[in-house]
């Protein structure tokens, strides 16, 4: 989710709220608040990325410490952040009791920032001040429920606080609704105080009331003070947190401060302990606080009474038998149980549309009001798709046809290979319902266009990863309109975003065009597009956001002032190459690498392979994460036998292999380009590598180019460039697709999650061997897994497409240098996509003070110069360099 977007999302279920991290808050951590004291930026930099790595959308960030200057530690702390993007790509919360502390975060915070926070304690002159304040930074608030007299504590209070503050924020100075965030205080319940017992109830009915009355606005609270009584008893605190959370969520709160290591899945509280919780949270009895804590000793310490699965469920008729098993992705007695369906019903088909469908429906519901993770879902699908199988040649004798929601044809745009993300949504929509047509990969325009006609479909969704298949879906979308298409538009994959929907691609269709970010959104989309009711308030709407998404895109101001394309060649990486001897590689040239898939496994990252399957958190602590932990586990164990299987027969033998390609080969830098010598003389180039250099202003650091980092020409030092290629997705496609063709999509999808892991894996083997041993110039090196994900390591490999290397055509120097296709069978698409789509490519730097930065945005001045290196009218440029340019 983009900054801009973050706080415009609805609060219609748990999977719409917006987690903030607090370990980045010298008032609530004791470890941050050490590092910061002890001036060590740079672990308390890890503190605040493992945050965003672990589901932060938001990150808190307070020095409000009397050992500190505030001011001075807000300053360089935000500063910091700026500078690394896997951090600043999260919204900042300045959180602070300072005004000053505030401000001077303010005038640091990269795009827009939260305050935290203002209120009506001081009065309005002071309240309306403040603000005014922070609508000129173009802040957000928080808004606390503390007014003259004090803090609200009950329902009436609440909301009488919020909505004078709401009045006064929209009506006196015109602060923007939807970036005011009330904080309507969270207090501990079941204190033994007979005040204290509506708390809980109060903050639910006062959040109701505000998001019912004030339109626009947010809801926010620290969850953990609602349990505080408990302190001690984490099981009983963590159902306190699921339970409270439930409600509140459904009341409007859509923002919050949630530990995920303090909370219980709802539906698995055990039903005793979720009884007594919700009487104490919902105030139901006046001896609830007495019956909690007459039962909490019974889930003291790892008391905690799990539920699990048994066969009593055998025992229910047979349509709740299989509400059960789709549910809960049982296949051991679907064909049984679909055979006793099929006798109790009139016909074949009817169990499809009834029992089926009413539990595919239970899925649903409960995958929208986050009570089933993705995964769960998936193998549900399986479990459906197992039944179906079982029943279609009762169906087909009687030449039946059921009804669908409606059809939808998916692809992945011409040149694009990867559709792990389309495979997700295809599954989560047939579990609705939907008739899915999945054209799979590489799609050209014309055959997507043919087949949606032919094929009579409802509405089309388009799929990229890769920048350049930004532009094959505005071709997509003018060719829809010049055909007089009528079908909604759905846009989705890694490189789209509303901004890019709403500027380059709806703006050439007419029909509706629907940016879906991820599978839990897909099937409400789609329910809203199918209806022509429905269609035409929602395209209003659509229309609606889409023009404000432009409006801000147009106003939008650079986060840093650019510079000259000489300025910033003139703030180059400076470093003294007198003084230094780039190492000689051990072996120069082009070096095959075969590899058994066993060797990898100790190089795998898990983390993104569990973020694939939508379960935000870092291995291996998500194994243990009392919100998603059962279901990550479940996961990786399905991924463990998997990949076991996956690894027998050996590389030769195996259903998925790995291959690789390696070089390394003299080089030189001539300003931002890289010369590559044919030999050691250094006489012919063989290939020049065009790199692009940072065009912003950097007071405190240089404006990099990839090729500051190899020694320039004028230098007479002999120096080094190298290339990789590696892929573990031999095999991949016609294995997945095995598993699909057999109702299997769980499976289909996870031979391609691991085979992306595995070639990430291998990518990071072989850079390991290259430093050690083949350019072995950190021979000693002695990193664990999880220093070689951080790049702990000297040196990078950075590759076309991504943030240092944006543009994708260097991919066919790298395969030009290497021979890859010939020594890997992986090719390059006319979008420059691998092919397999498990695949990693880029090239090896050594300097030791090499390192990983994004070039951003570039000014007309080098599209030019970069359009002349490459041989290149400007038209081809900015196809290329469309993404980057100011």
């Amino acid at each position: 989710m983009k900054q801009e977007d973050m706080l415009e999302q609805p609060s219609q279920a748990s999977a719409n709220f917006i987690n903030v991290g607090e370990r980045t808050n010298v008032t609530g951590s004791a470890m941050f608040k050490r590092l910061i004291l002890e001036d060590d930026y740079e672990k308390a930099l890890d503190v605040a990325r493992q945050q965003v790595e672990n589901g932060a959308q938001i990150i808190d960030i307070n020095m409000d410490e009397a050992m500190l200057d505030s001011e001075a530690a807000m300053t360089r702390f935000l500063n910091l952040i700026a500078s690394e993007p896997d951090i600043s790509r999260v919204p900042i919360m300045i959180d602070s009791s300072k005004w000053s502390v505030i401000e001077a975060g303010l005038k640091c915070v990269q795009g827009k920032a939260i305050v935290n926070s203002i209120s009506l304690k001081e009065g309005e002159e002071n309240f309306l001040h403040q603000a005014k304040l922070l609508k000129r930074y173009g802040a957000a608030t928080v808004v606390m429920a503390f007014d003259e007299v004090g803090q609200a504590d009950t329902e009436d209070r609440k909301f009488e606080i919020c909505q004078r503050s709401y009045k006064l924020l929209t009506e006196k100075i015109g602060f923007p609704p939807q970036d005011i965030i009330f904080d309507p205080n969270i207090f501990a319940v079941a204190t033994g105080i007979e005040e204290h017992n509506n708390y809980a109830l109060d903050f639910i009915n006062a959040t109701r009331k505000i998001r019912q009355n004030l339109p626009h606005c947010h809801v926010s609270g620290g969850l953990s003070n609602v349990s505080f009584s408990f302190r001690g008893n984490n099981p009983v605190r963590e159902a306190m947190h699921s339970v409270f959370l439930f409600h509140a969520i459904k009341a409007g709160m859509d923002m919050g401060i949630v530990n995920a290591g303090q909370l219980e899945v709802y539906d698995q509280i055990p039903a005793e302990l979720k009884e007594a919780v919700e009487d104490v949270i919902l105030n139901r009895h006046p001896d609830a606080t007495d019956k909690l804590l007459e039962l909490a000793p019974k889930y003291q310490g790892d008391g905690k009474a799990v539920v699990k699965d048994n066969l009593e469920w055998r025992e229910l008729p047979v349509n709740k038998r299989l509400e059960h098993a789709l549910v809960r992705g049982i296949m051991d007695f679907i064909e049984e149980d679909t055979e006793a369906a099929r006798l109790e019903a009139d016909k074949p088909l009817h169990v499809i549309e009834g029992p089926l469908m009413d539990g595919m429906n239970v899925v649903g519901d409960l995958f929208g009001e986050g009570k089933m993770f993705l995964p769960q879902v998936v193998k549900s699908a399986r479990v459906m798709k197992k039944a179906v199988a079982y029943l279609n040649p009762f169906i087909e004798k009687e030449k039946d046809q059921g009804s669908s929601n409606g059809k939808i044809l998916l692809a992945t745009v011409k040149g694009d290979v990867h559709d792990i993300g389309k495979n997700i949504v295809g599954v989560v929509l047939q579990c609705n319902n939907f008739e899915i047509i999945d054209l799979g990969v590489m799609v050209p325009c014309a055959k997507i266009l043919q087949v949606a006609k032919d094929e009579k479909v409802d509405m089309i969704g388009l799929s990229g990863l890769i920048t350049p298949s930004l532009d094959e879906m505005v071709y997509v979308a003018k060719e829809m309109q010049r055909l007089d298409f009528d079908l909604p538009l759905l846009i989705g994959g890694a490189t789209t975003s509303k901004a890019h929907t709403a500027v380059k691609i709806e703006q050439n269709y007419q029909q509706p065009v629907v940016y879906v970010p991820n599978a839990s959104r897909a099937v409400g989309v789609c329910q809203k597009l199918i209806s022509a009711e429905n269609r035409a308030n929602y395209a209003k709407e659509l229309d609606a956001e889409y023009e404000k998404v432009r409006v801000q895109h147009a106003n939008k101001k650079p986060r840093t002032r650019p510079v000259t394309l000489e300025q910033a060649r003139a703030n180059a990486f400076d470093f003294d190459w007198s003084s230094y001897q780039p190492p000689k590689p051990k072996k120069l040239g082009v070096i095959p690498v075969d590899v058994e898939l066993s060797e990898l496994i100790d190089y795998i990252d898990w983390t993104p392979f569990f973020l694939t399957w939508s379960l935000a958190g870092r291995y291996p602590r998500i194994l243990q994460d009392e919100v998603v932990g059962k279901e990550a586990q479940s996961l990786f164990d399905d991924a463990q036998d998997l990949l076991k299987s996956l690894c027998e027969g050996g590389s030769k033998n195996g259903k998925l292999q790995a291959k690789g390609v390696m070089g390394i080969f003299p080089a030189n830098s001539v300003q931002d380009d890289i010369e590559i010598y044919t030999d050691e003389n250094r006489k012919s180039v063989a290939h020049i590598a065009h790199h692009l250099r940072q065009q912003t202003e950097k007071p405190k650091g240089a404006n990099n180019c990839l090729s500051d980092f190899v020694a320039p020409k004028h230098s007479n030092k002999a120096d080094y460039v190298g290339a990789f290629a590696v892929t573990a997705g031999i095999g991949e496609d016609e294995l997945a697709q095995a598993y699909i063709e057999d109702g299997d999509d769980y499976n289909g999808i996870m031979v391609k999650a691991i085979a992306d892991r595995l070639a990430e894996a291998f990518a990071e083997y072989l850079h390991e061997k290259v430093r050690k041993e083949i350019w072995a110039y950190v021979p000693n090196e002695s990193l664990s897994n999880e220093e070689l994900i951080r790049e702990k390591y000297q040196g990078i490999r950075p590759a076309p497409g991504y943030a240092a290397c944006p543009e994708h055509t260097e991919k066919q120097l790298i395969w030009d240098l290497l021979d890859a296709e010939k020594h890997t069978g992986m090719q390059l698409t006319e979008s420059y996509a691998m092919w397999p789509g498990a695949a990693v490519s880029g090239f090896y730097f050594s300097h030791p003070e090499s390192r990983y930065f994004a070039v951003a945005q570039i000014q007309d001045d080098q599209l030019l110069d970069y359009a002349a290196r490459k041989n290149w009218d400007r038209l081809e440029a900015e196809k290329w360099l469309g993404p980057n340019i100011q």
